[in-house]
């Protein structure tokens, strides 16, 4: 297997901490299925409620209002699906930057549902205008507003407490796709969110595994049928193992957080003052002060790096992105890269940084591009 050294691509995924995979192995003891009614199937029922009030108790919501599922993809078209099917959404107000699981969802949800697919404005960051989401929601009954926390390639925060704030005011629903903050931050889904989706990959989890999030806990209709499961939100059988090991990766996130964040942005403004040092006209695409702290997406001039930076950079042991990993084995600039109109002599990469990274890899980063790039 290909060991690499320094790995600053957390956005696309983490890697399993040790203390996740011994709560893994922990869970493989407990085997009965939660559905059946003798005393392995309790026991599994009752470690899989105990998983769920956990997770509860970690993001501020009621044990009722989590669902577990395979991942973000799967709890974003749960939500936007049954919004148009069982909740009598007519207007869904988005952005082109969003997640592919959000935009290829509607593109093939228009096809069986009408309604009007509405785009807000944003700055050359990305940066939405809320006071023109307001405008758009006014006076517009049975509209859902599907936005990021953050966006996974720029690193662009929403403010969500302000959307969310217009979206009451308006009366209109509010799902935000919570994939790259969650674990990243301290979300109060109390206020104002109404549906919002997770995955443990990015948190130090197990992948195959996620949440969904539903206010109230009710209202939507299942994507999944069968046995019944999650309430009948999610028919299969659950995935106890990947279940324990996302809670315990939500958990120690969580207890991490206070020494997390200042570790991890002082090693994104590190790597940006040091690419700044080593490149002259560099197009720095996050926006740092409005930004998720983990993520930094810089452009550098192509006739000076060529346009195979990840490459190069992959074959020196350090993992970087071009942008998204769900556009990786592409060419051309991603939708997002795209939707800020970047100018095309320049090449992107993202780096995504973690708590387990440190600043001997960032030095150490720097040092082989100021080698290549010499």
């Amino acid at each position: 297997m290909l060991k690499r050294s320094i790995y600053f691509d957390n956005a696309a995924t983490t890697p399993l901490l040790p203390e996740v995979k011994g709560a893994m192995t922990e869970a493989m003891e407990v085997f009965g299925n939660p559905a059946s009614i003798h005393a392995e199937g309790r026991r599994s029922k009752v470690f899989l409620e105990e998983c769920r009030t956990r997770v509860a108790s970690v993001l501020g919501l009621q044990p009722a209002e989590v669902f577990f599922t395979s991942g973000g993809t799967e709890s974003l078209q749960t939500i936007l699906l049954s919004a148009l099917r069982d909740l009598n959404i007519k207007r869904i107000v988005t952005t082109s930057l969003e997640h592919p699981a959000v935009l290829k969802n509607l593109e093939s949800l228009r096809e069986l549902f009408p309604f009007d697919l509405v785009h807000a404005p944003f700055d050359r960051f990305g940066r939405v205008d809320t006071d023109a989401l307001d405008e758009l929601l006014a006076g517009q009954p049975q509209t859902l507003v599907v936005l990021m926390h953050a966006n996974n390639e720029t690193g662009m925060l929403l403010p969500v407490k302000r959307v969310a704030s217009i979206c009451q005011q308006h009366n209109a629903l509010f799902l935000s796709d919570t994939v790259q903050t969650v674990g990243k931050y301290r979300i109060d889904f109390s206020e104002g969110i109404d549906f919002a989706a997770a995955s443990a990959h990015k948190f130090h989890g197990p992948k195959g595994v996620g949440l969904l999030m539903v206010k109230g806990g009710a209202g939507l209709k299942p994507l999944i049928l069968g046995g019944g499961q999650e309430r009948t939100m999610r028919s299969g059988t659950e995935n106890l193992i990947g279940v324990a090991g996302m809670v315990k990766a939500l958990e120690l996130a969580d207890e991490a957080l206070e020494k997390a964040m200042p570790h991890v942005e002082t090693l994104r403004q590190s790597m940006l003052t040091g690419l700044t040092n080593l490149f002259d006209n560099l197009k720095v695409l996050t926006l740092m002060e409005h930004s998720l702290y983990t993520i930094l997406n810089v452009g550098f001039p192509v006739q000076r790096v060529g346009e195979m930076l990840v490459n190069r950079l992959d074959m020196e042991g350090i993992a970087v992105s071009g942008g998204s990993a769900c556009a990786s084995g592409v060419n051309h600039p991603s939708h997002v890269l795209e939707g800020l109109s970047v100018e095309e002599h320049y090449v992107h990469a993202r780096f995504s940084f973690s708590r387990l990274n440190t600043m001997e890899e960032v030095e150490r980063c720097l040092g082989v591009m100021r080698n290549i790039y010499s």
